[in-house]
């Protein structure tokens, strides 16, 4: 099944995730705002990875003296949504 995901992130220069799911696989990701660089890469490396796998090596990073990151914000939404299931 797929789904569409929209998570709107708290404490990161990026404002939006945006997922599609199938299957438990990340088949495509865009974050609104942030460093697009950075963004663009996280993004591009999360498509064709299980959820599973994104938010284990995504949880937890740190954006500098910030408590979150995208990437971490990134394993968060994909962590409520796999809760929601």
């Amino acid at each position: 099944m797929k789904q569409h995901i929209e998570y709107k992130t708290r404490g990161t220069c990026s404002r939006m995730i945006t997922l599609e799911v199938e299957d438990g696989i990340i088949t495509d990701c865009a974050f609104l705002g942030g460093c697009s660089g950075n963004t663009a890469g996280i993004a591009s490396l999360v498509k064709g990875m299980k959820a599973e796998d994104a938010i284990e090596r995504l949880k937890g990073i740190k954006c500098g003296f910030k408590p979150t990151s995208c990437p971490d914000q990134l394993a968060r939404a994909l962590e409520e949504n796999l809760k929601e299931q």
